[in-house]
């Protein structure tokens, strides 16, 4: 007879024991597969969402400048030494040692104009980077093209009571509203935006920008080395990174990734102890059948491979159930743990591999010493049961 048959058979004939083997070894997989796919799956959910936030990296013009108080109260500034950014210097951004991680520069020119007599904040922008950057930004009719051709924003269209397709005049030259911004709730509600020659003209500010917006948003982007890149090159500007609300999210969720890790732990522990204690209860029931088996010839290693091979069985069996169900459990508490329910369930094969791995090992771990206990029994004293 085949040792894999002997194994098989003694799994039919002992039914109740390997099912309850085969389900603390199931919860336990299951209990993993799921909280390591929920921490990959919103960990890829904050990298979408951080590609979507916009800028996290803010390039200002350097300027100094003096305060006044007198009696506890403000008198203002006054502002001196202040410096530009210049257009040309754009170009420097793109040899950073992290260019790679950069996805959009979207340059700015801002200034005051009078429209129908309300002061309005005209931006100039390159509408291509701009619409990269603000993909939350829903357009009604379509953004500007072409050099006479205006978008606003939902506030500035209200205050000057203008549709898409109607035209206004700014110094003296003839604008058609391509399109109208939907409202966002932001500053943006309140402005202009053109393209950013048409700005820099009317402004009288060729060449120059207001300020410079990068989304460099990913997840493990070297923000901060980023800022200090970019400082370097450009030593006339400002370099901040806006990223309290990213690093809020990502310290949460690496302390969810090490409440994980821990759980994993504690049920690889209590998984181990289950595989142990049931393959010891059934070597101690088999001490016959093995004295037997001694006796005709089996070698120690023919016992160890006969209780081995069982463990491994259920091991792979308790593994391809235990992802499945731990899969299903994630799922269900994916729209729970994330926000939205645009959440994607990460499906990983390294996590499949993983679960089938390590049910197996931990089966064959569980059932090590059992195996080696029983390869050690005295054939007479075992024949002694009978």
């Amino acid at each position: 007879m085949k040792l894999h048959n002997i194994s098989f058979n003694n799994l039919r004939r002992r039914k109740t024991k390997m099912a309850f083997l085969t389900i603390g070894l199931v919860v336990g997989i299951a209990t993993i597969v799921t909280l390591v796919t929920l921490t990959n799956s919103m960990s890829s959910d904050i990298g979408r969402k951080m590609d979507e936030f916009g800028a996290n990296i803010l390039i200002t013009p350097q300027q100094n400048g003096l305060s006044m108080n007198y009696g506890g109260i403000s008198l203002g500034g006054v502002n001196f030494d202040q410096k530009e950014i210049r257009e040309s210097d754009l170009a420097l951004i793109s040899t950073i040692r992290n260019s790679r991680n950069i996805s959009a520069v979207a340059p700015k020119v801002v200034g005051a104009v009078e429209v129908d007599r309300h002061q309005v904040l005209l931006v100039g922008v390159q509408f291509d980077k701009e619409l990269k950057l603000k993909q939350w930004w829903n357009v009604f009719g379509k953004a500007p093209e072409r050099g006479d051709e205006l978008l606003l924003g939902s506030e500035a269209a209200r205050v000057l009571n203008v549709m898409s397709g109607d035209t206004i005049d700014i110094k003296g030259e003839k604008f058609k509203v391509s399109g109208i911004l939907d409202q966002t709730g932001s500053q943006d509600d309140s402005l202009i935006f053109s393209q950013l020659p048409v700005a820099q003209r009317l402004l009288h500010k060729e060449g120059r920008l207001s300020f410079v917006e990068v989304a460099a948003l990913c997840s493990g982007c070297p923000i901060g080395d980023m800022v200090l890149q970019i400082a370097e090159k450009l030593p006339a500007a400002k370099v901040s990174a806006i990223q309290q609300v990213v690093e809020g999210r990502l310290k949460t969720l690496d302390q969810f990734r090490r409440f994980s890790y821990a759980m994993a732990g504690v049920v690889v522990f209590i998984g181990s102890l289950i595989v142990f204690v049931t393959m010891m209860g059934s070597v101690n029931e088999r001490t016959t059948e093995i004295g037997v088996f001694r006796a005709i010839g089996f070698r120690k290693s023919h016992i160890m491979r006969i209780i081995l091979l069982e463990a491994a069985v259920v091991g792979v069996l308790a593994g391809v159930l235990g992802y499945a169900a731990g899969m299903g459990g994630a799922k269900l508490a994916l729209p729970m743990m994330a926000e939205g329910k645009q959440v994607q369930l990460v499906w990983d094969g390294v996590v499949a591999a993983g679960s089938l791995g390590l049910s197996v090992v931990l089966a064959l771990l569980g059932s090590l010493y059992p195996a080696l206990h029983a390869s050690k029994l005295d054939p007479t004293e075992a024949l002694r049961a009978l």
